[in-house]
């Protein structure tokens, strides 16, 4: 019979790294016919194999509240801690249950006990890890030191104890050297490095016809260039790098396209970057409200697209990041065979670079010699050809699903004695 696994996080559902990575590495495990189980605060997984279970997500009012009471503060009340262990205890009843009705036999946990979102769902994972010893994997994406929102708390003894808990049957995986290195020196935890993948033994399928009309729908010209920028509107995506090169290329039928949309702390950027385009005469289109998760129609009738039907009309991605966890966008844009000039950000630098890809790089601003490399790249079809199929052949080698399936089957016997099948 096989191991049932469950992953455990604060919600599966969207876009976010975190949860396309999960899905990535239960696609790995069903295949070597492990059976997988999720349990979240919100999730799009059907009933059959997930408990949902609402107080688990990071948003919910009750820990919304927590949350207010503990970050940017040095000590918090009485009623407060009540509060935080009140709703562990109860996230821990669900925890239990969760165990129970899959009869899970290995847990995953993604990133819940690496960022504080949830503090506690964090410390309902902990008490039970040392209630029950169940072999466990704890999928660390990115940590609280990284982000300075979480630097003054009132809850550093809960961190401590839970973001990450050091137990004997959890094993430790990071997504890049660095969060490696300080898991080691913070915390005493050694950890394995698996960098985030993609299915690269299986390049994109054609496109069908249904995003045939999207250049029209979003109101591009045949002969548009569209430039690419695949990321949220906030400001350590450094998008004015990418307006700045659009106007540096100087012609009129190269767009700037960015297909997420604002955030919360995005609004005022996104203004500030509109503002920035019109003096710049750069033609910026934020199309978010015709970029879905799902092909759908929206509220105004008109069909939307995935960011799956973007890419293939795309002809250039900018990638501009001032800083990333690991740089998702980054193999995405391999994986569609798009050339994509980036930011030296300090985890590609370490992790990346080194492997070989060729793409244009910036650090920190740009030179007229990158522009005219990202002008030779347009215009050149042969060289810009080469290029592509080259970064295609490095990410097969480094950043593979054969990559992540030799990773997990060490894993697995390390922490349940049993190993996944397969090459």
């Amino acid at each position: 019979m096989s191991i049932h696994i469950g992953f455990v996080s604060t919600r599966f559902v969207g876009t976010d790294g975190v949860s396309l990575e999960s899905a990535k590495w239960a696609k790995v495990l069903e295949e070597q016919g492990y059976a997988c189980f999720w349990y979240a605060g919100r999730h799009d997984h059907p009933e059959a194999v997930s408990a949902c279970v609402p107080e688990a997500y990071f948003n919910h009012p009750e820990n919304a509240w927590i949350q207010s009471q503990i970050w940017g503060k040095t000590a918090r009340s009485p009623d407060v801690t009540a509060r935080v262990h009140a709703l562990a205890a109860y996230l821990k009843e669900t925890l239990y249950a969760f165990i129970r009705r899959y009869e899970i036999e290995l847990l995953v946990f993604e990133n819940v006990l690496a960022i504080p979102m949830h503090v506690p769902l964090g410390l309902a994972i902990a008490e039970l890890l040392s209630e029950t010893h169940i072999p466990s994997i704890g999928h660390h994406h990115d940590f609280y030191w990284e982000r300075t929102r979480f630097s003054v708390n009132a809850v550093n003894d809960y961190l401590d104890m839970a973001f990450p808990p050091r137990d004997h049957d959890l094993q430790h995986v990071v997504i890049n050297q660095s969060s490696q290195e300080e898991l080691a020196r913070r915390k005493a935890i050694s950890s394995t490095l698996i960098p985030n993948v993609f299915d690269f033994e299986h390049p994109p399928a054609q496109p069908d016809t249904y995003a045939d009309d999207m250049r029209a729908e979003l109101g591009f010209q045949p002969d548009d260039v569209l430039i690419l920028q695949p990321t949220r509107v906030i400001p350590r995506k450094g998008i004015g790098h990418a307006i700045n090169l659009v106007q540096m290329l100087g012609n009129p039928k190269y767009k700037l396209v960015v297909s997420h949309e604002a955030g919360d702390e995005g609004l005022d950027y996104r203004d500030m970057l509109v503002g920035f385009a019109r003096r710049a005469g750069v033609d910026l289109r934020f199309v978010a409200t015709r970029v879905t998760e799902v092909r759908q129609t929206n509220a105004e009738g008109k069909k939307t697209y995935t960011l799956w039907d973007l890419y293939p009309h795309a002809d250039f991605v900018t990638y501009p990041s001032e800083y990333e966890g690991f740089g998702n966008a980054f193999l995405e844009a391999i994986y569609f065979r798009k050339p994509i000039l980036v930011n030296r950000y300090g985890n590609f630098v370490r992790d990346i670079e080194p492997k070989g890809f060729q793409v244009p790089i910036i650090e920190g601003y740009l030179t007229r010699e990158i522009v005219e490399e990202v002008r030779h790249i347009l215009e050149n079809r042969v060289y810009r050809e080469k290029m592509v199929e080259h970064n295609y052949q490095v990410a097969v080698r480094h950043y593979s699903y054969g990559v992540l399936r030799r990773s997990l089957r060490t894993l697995i016997a390390n922490v349940h004695g049993v190993a996944i099948q397969g090459s």
